[in-house]
């Protein structure tokens, strides 16, 4: 890796003379890098903080680190890491870039130099049960869920957990902090959100419990509005403050919601067990549209890009995918009124449904050939009825 942060090469590019081009012969480019193929299942995605790299874990409990460009065949994979024994659940960068942690099914947690995917600091049982959650607070500060509800906040400088918890009863699935590093919050598979004072090394509360298991969590509204995913599909609202009961709920149109990101104060994309990764305004609560899909398979974890402008997702299909989300930064929703239903969803890329073909062809094609033949039926009536 080039330690020079370079311009990202997901633009248009620029050729002051076809026939200079032609004579180069540039790579084609395209609106996104191309999808990055696995030998197994990738759990989770993220995205380095300043380069155009991400770092994947799958099931095997493998860790890759590639770099991305929009130019064809510009991928490359930079290394790869086994060292986990089972499942990796969860990858992040350290703000720096310069790390990356891993938390893995084998109660494990890893910190590997993304220069080299060197192994620095490893906790063999770092939990009793199975890491599910991590999230990277600051520089010293990160903090790790299990299976069985227990958090841990780590101080690096120390090399141990300052903080143990467990408040909740079942998984816990995902974290967020404030800007002002002072609450941790956490969504989990027992339907509730659990706040946490890392200031004050205490549990604050939890909040009321949801149909379904939480399995996501997004800070909306400049940190005003904390929003929830559900296994039931709906989006779960809390005011900030006002954890202990929600204060919106919006069931978006998915069997579940299984992972979310957040692209701008008001938008966030989810990612369901249908596969497909919509859009969604916060207040007025609307989906938007596609941005994608991974056809018929569940998608496990989205990642947003240090530009913005892509989004990446995984899924059981064993590829990693990449969308524009470039569009959704300029999307302004402000109509309260409730939206008439039904509707075909709405495409926001050129890849939404499947590189130009129709993600709901199957489906249409089913609800107009009935009307045909109820159209030929009447037809055929009419001619009857003349001969008559």
């Amino acid at each position: 890796l080039s330690s020079d942060s370079r311009k990202s090469s997901c633009t248009k590019a620029n050729f002051s003379n076809p026939a200079d081009a032609e004579e180069e012969k540039e790579p084609k480019l395209r609106d996104t890098p191309e999808d990055i193929s696995f030998e197994a299942s990738a759990n989770t995605i993220a995205f380095h903080p300043s380069r155009d790299v991400i770092a994947a874990g799958d099931v095997d409990g493998d860790v890759y680190l590639y770099s991305y460009s929009c130019l064809e065949g510009g991928n490359q994979e930079l290394w790869s890491s086994g060292h986990h024994l089972k499942s990796c659940r969860e990858v992040s960068f350290s703000h720096d870039g310069q790390k990356l942690f891993t938390v893995s099914k084998d109660k494990s947690i890893h910190i590997l130099s993304v220069e080299e995917g060197r192994l620095v600091t490893r906790v063999p049982k770092a939990h009793s049960s199975a890491l599910n959650s991590l999230l990277v607070i600051d520089e010293h500060l990160f903090a790790t869920g299990d299976d069985n509800g227990m958090l841990k906040v780590w101080d690096l400088r120390k090399g141990t957990a300052f903080m143990e918890m467990q408040q909740h009863e079942e998984y816990i699935s995902g974290m967020a902090i404030d800007e002002n590093k002072k609450l941790l919050l956490t969504t989990s598979g027992d339907g509730t959100m659990g706040v946490f004072n890392l200031k004050r090394h205490r549990f604050e509360l939890q909040s009321e419990s949801q149909n379904g298991d939480l399995t996501s969590i997004a800070l909306m509204k400049r940190g005003k509005k904390v929003a929830c995913g559900s296994s039931d599909g709906t989006i779960y609202l809390f005011n900030w403050n006002g954890f202990g009961a929600t204060s919106d709920r919006f069931a978006v149109k998915a069997e579940s919601i299984d992972c979310m990101v957040p692209v701008t104060e008001n938008v966030l994309c989810t990612g369901s067990i249908d596969g497909v990764i919509r859009a969604v305004n916060i207040l007025p609560n609307r989906v938007i549209g596609s941005v994608g899909q991974h056809l018929g398979e569940p998608i496990e974890q989205l990642a947003k890009s240090h530009t913005g402008q892509l989004l990446a997702s995984c899924g059981h299909d064993q590829k990693v995918k990449f969308w524009d989300i470039s569009s959704l930064s300029s999307i302004v929703v402000d109509d309260y009124r409730k939206r008439k239903k039904g509707g075909q969803l709405k495409a926001l890329s050129r890849k939404a449904f499947g590189g130009g073909d129709d993600f709901f062809a199957d489906l249409r094609e089913e609800i107009e050939a009935p009307k045909e033949e109820e159209e030929e039926k009447e037809k055929e009536d009419s001619d009857e009825s003349d001969s008559d």
